[in-house]
């Protein structure tokens, strides 16, 4: 395929940015180039493409590919364009790219600098064997690709690649290491090199098919409250705060599992003055491009001041560790046994080096109470003319946030409304990056965490001057 570079570079130039996971949109004068063409096996090479800026550091991308002189029924949707040496396809979308990835973790081989290794099995291992799995894509994600094969594995496929082991496959071994019974199977992964760095390129887990995805369920429930006007959050059938109960207790569970197999050490006031300043950054990044945030810059400020204006052990008495990162109900499934908690990515558009910090375990929580003020306020956006709605919306937020504290500290030993200064500074920081991200994606729901905003700094306005 090395003879076809300049064309496959002109395909993507324009392919390549209209993908939900390029990072680069909004970055002026982006350049292409293949920076490496790694044959995996036929039919399916990987391209590692790098795209410069006049401004800010390269971002590198991983784009596996199947050139076909064919064109099979029902490849339209993923065809990337033509060149001299036939049709090119995405080779994730297309089945026999999906089953040579697949072929390639299992034989645990190398392909140049492309590394695929197992995870370790128990001695009486009874998953199904990497071969012969139907593949099939999923639906478009935020930040990377997933094919699923069969009813048994999930291949999580890192589109844009930073240098270094992904926090993803990190914390899954580690937790998988300890016995952790709310994480889904580590299997298989594979590396290359990225400027010079070992790098996750791709990460195979067990499929947990009978799950049910937690923001999906608590849909559910908000439907089933908003159906039965007369009827409180805690009387209708889909009542969902039980679960929250248990979503809590098994976040607080996953959090002293990292705490067993991964450092941790107490905060220090150089750590909370550290937070409270990259918070501020934070902040100053999402006022640059929203308007409608600025007359809440000064409360929200107060808030994060707030994290070092007393000692640290009363601030946080709890250690900083390694978490979730960005943990939220489309996070989490529903299975027999329990809750699952899987992408343990981050926060995708923060740089690695930041996600894999020791941090405040309540982040997680934050992400968690926000997620279900979201829940329940996304429906209501779809139903405004109905009278009521504020109120139910808040009832439901409130009972399932109360819920999923009081079951974390049930485990934990710690309710996380007892650090009321850190827990408030984490969720205002999450309610303000989504600020951010519904105004450049979804401008008709910003009015969702801006009133979240609202809420946060009620009481940290500072005092009018005297006089």
């Amino acid at each position: 395929m090395g003879d076809h570079h300049g064309e496959l570079t002109g395909l993507l130039t324009d392919w390549l940015p209209r993908q939900r996971w390029f990072a680069g949109k909004g970055r002026a004068s982006g350049r292409l180039r293949i920076h490496r063409d790694i044959l995996v096996s036929e039919p399916l090479r990987l391209l590692i493409v790098e795209v410069d800026y006049d401004r800010g550091p390269a971002e590198f991308y991983q784009v596996p590919l199947v050139l076909r002189h064919d064109a099979p029924h029902g490849h339209e949707g993923f065809l990337i364009g033509e060149c001299a040496g036939g049709l090119v396809y995405d080779g994730l979308a297309d089945p026999s790219g999906a089953a040579t990835l697949l072929d390639f973790l299992a034989r645990a081989v190398h392909r140049d600098d492309l590394v695929a290794e197992r995870f370790p099995a128990p001695d009486d291992d009874t998953r199904v064997p990497l071969v012969d799995l139907p593949a099939a894509p999923i639906g478009a994600e935020q930040s990377n690709s997933s094919v699923v094969y069969g009813d048994a594995y999930i291949l999580k496929v890192f589109r844009r690649l930073w240098p270094g082991e992904n926090p993803d496959l990190e914390v899954t071994r580690a937790l998988a290491a300890v016995g952790s019974q709310h994480v889904a199977a580590p299997v298989a992964w594979y590396t290359g090199e990225v400027t010079g760095v070992p790098t996750t390129f791709g990460f195979l887990q067990q499929y947990l098919r009978s799950g049910s995805e937690g923001w999906r369920m608590a849909l559910a429930s908000v439907r089933d409250l908003y159906a039965e006007a007369d009827l409180r959050a805690d009387e209708v059938g889909g009542d969902f705060a039980a679960e929250a109960e248990r979503l809590g207790a098994a976040t607080a569970q996953v959090h002293a599992d990292l705490a067993r197999a991964l450092p941790t050490r107490p905060p220090t006031a150089d750590d909370l003055r550290g937070l409270a300043a990259y918070l501020r950054g934070r902040l100053d990044a999402a006022l640059d491009g929203v308007e409608a945030l600025h007359p809440h810059a000064e409360a929200i400020r107060t808030v994060y001041d707030a994290l070092h204006a007393a000692p640290p052990a009363l601030v946080h008495p709890r250690p900083f560790q390694r978490l979730h990162g960005d943990l939220h109900l489309g996070q989490v499934l529903r299975v027999d046994s329990g809750w699952v908690l899987f992408d343990f990515e981050g926060e995708p558009a923060r740089p690695v080096a930041d996600r894999v910090g020791l941090e405040s375990p309540l982040r997680d929580v934050a992400g968690m109470l926000r997620s279900f003020d979201y829940a329940a306020r996304s429906l209501q956006l779809e139903r405004d003319d109905e009278p009521g709605l504020e109120y139910r919306a808040q009832e439901w937020a409130q009972r399932n946030r109360d819920a999923f504290c009081q079951g974390y500290a049930a485990t934990a030993g710690r309710d996380p409304r007892d650090d009321a200064t850190m827990l408030r500074a984490l969720e205002l920081d999450k309610a303000v990056y989504e600020v951010l991200y519904e105004a450049r994606h979804r401008p008709g729901w910003i009015r969702i965490p801006l009133a979240a905003v609202t809420r946060l700094t009620a009481t940290a306005a500072p005092a009018a001057p005297a006089g």
